[in-house]
């Protein structure tokens, strides 16, 4: 498996500014003629059922029809984790999120299968591996969510919320979050901040808080720092994690991220449990629609004494849905 690794590491480092500068602007796919028309075919018949259940029930809501474009969509994932010392990984998902607006002031309606409250401690984050039951359609949660309409430029910028996780027995929950935006001084630099704190009736209460100063280097070059905290009843820990970030658009269809992280537990005795070093190539293989990641990890886990360890992640995701929003990062 350690030459899949280098493999992939020289797939990652060489071959993608290859093929950025032999990407034609004109061309938006990889898929030969045949896929191309049976993927289209797929995604047009099934982004119509997602778009039109949403509409019909934002418009239920809101008691009048919709005539803008929503955020909804379907999302089927495959993914294949491997990590030196322990087995194989393979998983195949299913996400759906319906988002409902209809104006700045009015309730939005919320169905999700993976609210963020399901995907576990920072260390288990990771590059996004979840487990079998945090992928659990019995975290599908239902609710409604107001936004203040505000400039997060200009002030906080708060969402709203409350629902039901559809479990048996029922299990309620709100939720408040809030965004922030400033610059700093008069140069380049920025700093965001996206926090939440959430009470569920079975897990308790949570919070998490997320803070990233960044910059561009250039046009197709952005640098960051991004520090988070969580909190969570059930873990009864608070958590951090630190990373260094260089993002690189490759073309208009693919990114790369570069990332140092570090990982640890309470700030009364802080604990480092895991570093690792990360390359995360992310392409558009089809229009948008079909999307191929790669990401190579050197990692330093004190779960083996910070003996380093080699991972690799391979993921195929597949959308569905009415209005594209383009990714410029991975």
């Amino acid at each position: 498996m350690t030459k899949v690794i280098i493999a992939a590491l020289s797939i990652v480092f060489f071959a993608s500014p290859v093929m950025a500068e032999e990407q034609q602007d004109g061309d938006d796919s990889d898929l030969p003629a045949w896929g191309e028309e049976r993927v289209d075919r797929m995604h047009d018949s099934v982004s119509r059922w997602v778009t039109s259940t949403s509409r019909n029930l934002d418009g239920f809501i809101s008691r009048e029809y919709p005539d803008y474009d929503n955020t909804s969509y379907l999302r089927l994932r495959y993914t294949f984790d491997w990590e030196e010392a322990e087995t194989n990984d393979h998983d195949l998902s299913v996400r759906f999120r319906l988002d409902l607006p209809t104006t700045e002031e009015r309730l939005r309606l919320i169905l999700e299968s993976e609210p963020e409250e399901s995907r576990g401690t920072l260390a288990e984050q990771g590059t996004g591996r979840l487990t079998e039951q945090q992928t659990s359609t019995s975290n599908t949660i239902l609710g409604l969510s107001r936004l203040s309409g505000r400039d997060k430029r200009e002030q906080w910028n708060f969402r709203t919320g409350a629902g039901i996780r559809l479990r048996l027995p029922l299990d309620p929950y709100v939720r408040v979050s809030a965004e922030r935006l400033w610059g700093v001084g008069n140069g380049p630099w920025q700093l965001s901040s996206d926090n939440r704190a959430s009470w569920f009736n079975k897990e308790g209460y949570s919070a998490r808080s997320r803070w990233d100063l960044g910059r561009p280097l250039d046009e197709r070059r952005h640098f960051r720092f991004v520090t988070t905290f969580q909190w969570q009843e059930d873990e009864d820990t608070l958590e951090f994690s630190e990373s260094i970030e260089l993002h690189q658009k490759l073309s208009n269809r693919s990114a790369m991220r570069y990332a140092a992280v570090m990982i640890g537990n309470s700030l009364s005795n802080p604990r480092i449990n895991d570093y690792y070093l990360q390359a995360y190539y992310r392409r558009d293989i089809h229009r948008d629609r079909v999307f191929l990641d790669l990401i190579p990890e050197l990692q330093f886990p004190r779960r083996a004494n910070f003996d380093p360890r080699w991972a690799f992640t391979m993921r195929f995701e597949l959308y569905f849905r009415g209005l594209i929003q383009r990714t410029q990062y991975p």
